[in-house]
């Protein structure tokens, strides 16, 4: 629908476009199509298509279907001030036909279908469509049915509760129709009416319709929405008519657009609205010269009150200026304050960082110096002299203190030391009462034979345990052989070393 000026000015553009469909409605009345009535719509349809006959349901006596019959719309002047010309609505008459039925108006719920339509006058009679004179009045009348049978229990159930309730005259039809297009409609008391092309000019009287919020009244006259160019889109089973002939059947008001004068704006000096036009234009201009004279005597007025407003504004806004500066200076000097304290904090923490270190270095070093004095003393304890316990400290410096701990356990376990050297007058081989450090037969620290006997079920960890046992004690064995060295820290360093390979891979075992 085209949107003029002063329908965008009036703030009409909105409901223009949504508001371009017009409900009528009536009493929904269950009926039988006949034979008679099927017979002249399969005539009806074969002519409307060069001779083509087309394939008609009777749909009669099918018992998945109700029946139903309605006015759809009569010609005339309805209660909403919508205006249905006899030309136009005769045009639209067949396009009824085929439309979905639905419910209150959602498109979404259909419940049904419009089977045919007639045009009778307003007594109910058929009127013959092939006459070329057109009727000044009649209606437009639809049969459709509903569909009763449904897969789903709750809306077969909901279907039977609305036939029953049509049955006791509680629904009512209400049709949709399409219109790209309207023209406005004019009637006084006396009968007179007129139509008035909407256009760019006469678009400022759109306002007073109903349809868009007016009252229907522009003047002395009832204005209307006289509706262009039809098109029928279906009907809805509604709970409320719209128009009078919903219930009463009565015949709308008259409007024989025949016998109404058409009028322009550019034509109005012809007709009787050319006198009220022109008495508002000179209304408007001796309004609009006093209007012009009392408003440049305001404006004085107001400019110079305006003045002295501003000038007390402008002190008032000088005066926060100078005070907002003072802050803000303020405000640049604590920050730089602030910055002055952060950068001094930074220092101090960067230093004491740097000595935090250092301490810690020198933790580390005594710490470090402090295990290796526990270790001599762990050494010279079993009978090394301070220079080979230093010598094997440093020897053994990546060995954990748990590792070291067992050696110089196994090692005090064997024997006092230090050991008597070759020099001395006594071969230890000799007496082994009297050198506890001698070595044993291979037989008594050879592994038991009957270990390979041993009961497979037993768990590993007891396996791994025996097997770390056996290596401590081939260690400790070498380490005793190793007294009658003529070096005998030495070769126990070299002993104390293999040893504990031995004790590290039977561990990883």
């Amino acid at each position: 629908m085209k949107i003029y000026q002063h329908e965008i000015n009036d703030g009409l553009a909105k409901a223009l476009e949504s508001n371009n469909i017009v409900a009528c409605c009536a009493v929904a009345e269950s009926y039988k199509p006949d034979k008679e009535a099927v017979a002249k719509l399969k005539e009806i349809l074969a002519s409307s298509q060069d001779g083509d006959e087309l394939a008609i349901a009777e749909n009669k006596d099918q018992f998945d279907l109700y029946y139903i019959k309605s006015i759809l719309v009569s010609t005339g002047w309805n209660k909403n001030d919508d205006v249905f010309s006899s030309a136009e609505l005769w045009e639209a008459r067949n396009t009824p036909e085929d439309k979905p039925f639905n419910f209150m108006h959602d498109e979404k719920d259909i419940i049904g279908h419009i089977t045919a339509n007639e045009v009778v006058d307003f007594d109910g009679n058929p009127l013959d469509q092939e006459n070329e004179d057109i009727p000044d009045q009649f209606n437009i009348l639809t049969a459709a049915v509903i569909y009763t049978e449904w897969s789903d229990t709750d809306q077969r159930e909901r279907m039977q509760k609305i036939v029953a309730e049509i049955e006791n005259g509680e629904w009512f039809v209400s049709m949709e129709c399409l219109f790209p297009d309207f023209d406005y409609a004019l009637a006084k008391q006396n009968g007179e009416t007129k139509i008035v092309k909407r256009d760019e000019a006469s678009a400022f009287l759109t306002k007073h319709l109903r349809s868009y919020g007016g009252d229907g009244i522009y003047e002395d006259y009832k204005v209307g929405r006289l509706l262009r160019n039809l098109s029928f889109s279906g009907k809805g089973l509604v709970s409320r008519p719209a128009n009078p002939r919903s219930v009463i059947l009565e015949g709308n008001d008259v409007f024989d657009e025949t016998e109404a004068q058409t009028l322009t704006l550019s034509s109005s000096k012809e007709n009787d609205m050319s006198e009220s036009y022109e008495k508002q234009i000179s209304d408007l201009q001796t309004q609009l010269v006093d209007a012009k004279a009392a408003s440049e005597a305001l404006k004085n007025e107001v400019v110079a009150e305006q003045h002295a407003k501003f000038d007390t504004k402008i002190q008032e806004l000088k005066a926060t200026i100078v005070e907002q500066s003072e802050k803000i200076a303020e405000q640049d000097t604590a920050n730089t304050t602030l910055t002055e304290t952060i950068a001094a904090k930074d220092e101090s923490i960067a230093a004491n960082e740097e000595a935090l270190a250092t301490k810690s270095e020198e933790l580390n070093v005594m710490y470090k110096k402090e295990a290796v004095m526990k270790r001599q003393a762990q050494l010279e304890e079993i009978g090394f002299d301070a220079e080979e316990a230093t010598a094997t400290v440093e020897e053994f410096d990546s060995v954990d203190d748990e590792t070291f701990d067992k050696i110089v356990a196994a090692m005090k376990k064997k024997g006092e030391f230090p050991p008597k050297k070759k020099d001395d007058k006594e071969d230890p081989k000799e007496d082994p009462k009297e050198n506890p450090f001698a070595m044993k037969k291979k037989a008594e620290v050879a592994p038991d034979a009957k270990a390979d006997e041993l009961d497979e079920e037993q768990d590993e960890a007891e396996a791994g345990e025996e097997t770390l046992a056996e290596a401590e004690e081939t260690g400790e064995v070498a380490i005793a052989e190793a007294m009658g060295e003529d070096d005998p820290a030495e070769s126990l360093r070299a002993v104390a070393s293999e040893w504990l390979g031995s004790v590290l891979q039977h561990s990883n075992k």
